[in-house]
C-alpha cells in the first residue's frame, strides 16, 4: 500500500494477494483478538498467540488437565496459583457435550458411539441414558468400560453389529474402516475438537459442538477453518459464557457441569444452534 502511494501505480497481484491474506487469516481464526482488548493484549503478550492459535490452547487446557488430576491421585486437597486463583480453569466440556445431545435429532431411541472415550463422550452417555436413548458400541472392551465408568440402567448399553444404527457420534480415533461400513444416510455427529474425514457421499456429516455467535459480536469470522462464518467452537464459548455468568467453579479434571444449566445460558447470551447437516464434499 506505502509502495502505491509513493509511485502512484498499482499491482493486480498484489491488491488480490492482500484481500486473499487478510481474508485467510480472518478464516484461521483472527477473531479471537476481538475478545480481549488492546490493554490486555500489551500487559501479557503471550495471550495473543494463545488466544490466536488454537492447537497452543488445547496444549495447554490439557496440561492443566493433567497436572489438576495427577495432584488429586496423590492426595492434594488445595491447589494455589497464587493471583491466579482468581482464574477459572474452563475446558468447554460440558458445553461440547451439550451442543451434541441437542445435534442428535428428536425421537431418536439409539445411537452408536465411536472414538475415544474421553470427558466428553462419558458426559454424553450418561446424558443419553438418563433420557432412555440407548447407547451401542462395537467392542466389548468398550462396553465393559462405559459400565464400570457410567451411570446407567438396565438396557442402557448394547453392543451392535456396525451395519445398524444410523445416528453416529464419533470422536477422536474413529476408524475409517468403520465409516465405510455405516449404512446409507447415516448421520454422523462429532463430539471432538476436528472434524473426521468425509469420505461418504451417501451419508450426513454435523459440524463439531459450535454455535452461532450473536449478531452483537462485532468483527467475528469463523474461529476454525472447517466452521463456517460466525461460528464459534463449544469450547470458546465456554470460557466466555463461564465468565458471562460468573460461575464461581472449576471446570476440568472429572468436574461436568449441568448440560442443560451451560446450554440454557448459551441461548440466553445470544448463541444459536448450528442445525446445518452437510454430504462429503
Amino acid at each position: 500500500m506505502f509502495t502505491t502511494l509513493v509511485t502512484k501505480r498499482s499491482s493486480v497481484v498484489a491488491l488480490y494477494g492482500y484481500i486473499f491474506y487478510i481474508d485467510f487469516m480472518n478464516n484461521m481464526g483472527h477473531c479471537n483478538f476481538e475478545f480481549f482488548s488492546k490493554k490486555i493484549m500489551s500487559t501479557f503478550p503471550l495471550l495473543k498467540y494463545l488466544s490466536y492459535t488454537p492447537s497452543q490452547s488445547i496444549s495447554l487446557n490439557n496440561l492443566i488437565e493433567e497436572t489438576i488430576v495427577e495432584a488429586e491421585l496423590n492426595g492434594a486437597k488445595v491447589i494455589s496459583l497464587g493471583l491466579l486463583n482468581q482464574i477459572k480453569v474452563v475446558d468447554g466440556s460440558s458445553l461440547a457435550a451439550a451442543i451434541v445431545m441437542n445435534n442428535i435429532p428428536k425421537g431418536t431411541n439409539e445411537v452408536l458411539l465411536r472414538g475415544k472415550l474421553n470427558k466428553v463422550a462419558l458426559a454424553i452417555v450418561n446424558a443419553l441414558c438418563k433420557k432412555n436413548i440407548k447407547v451401542a458400541v462395537l467392542y466389548k472392551d468398550e462396553f465393559k468400560e462405559l459400565e464400570q465408568r457410567v451411570i446407567v440402567s438396565k438396557g442402557s448399553l448394547a453392543l451392535s453389529p456396525i451395519n445398524t444404527p444410523k445416528i453416529w457420534l464419533v470422536g477422536d480415533e474413529w476408524d475409517e474402516y468403520e465409516q465405510m461400513k455405516a449404512p446409507t444416510s447415516s448421520l454422523f455427529i462429532p463430539f471432538s475438537h476436528f472434524p473426521p474425514k468425509k469420505m461418504r457421499e451417501d451419508c450426513f456429516y454435523h459440524y463439531t459442538p459450535s454455535m452461532i455467535t450473536p449478531i452483537t459480536f462485532m468483527n467475528s469470522h469463523s474461529c476454525e477453518n472447517w466452521l463456517p462464518r460466525r461460528v464459534m467452537s463449544a469450547w470458546r464459548i465456554a470460557g466466555i459464557i463461564h465468565a458471562l455468568e460468573r460461575w464461581n467453579v472449576h471446570e476440568c479434571g472429572y468436574t461436568i457441569l449441568s448440560l442443560e444449566k451451560v446450554w440454557e445460558a448459551s441461548i440466553r447470551h445470544g448463541f444459536q444452534p448450528l442445525k446445518t447437516l452437510t454430504h462429503q464434499s
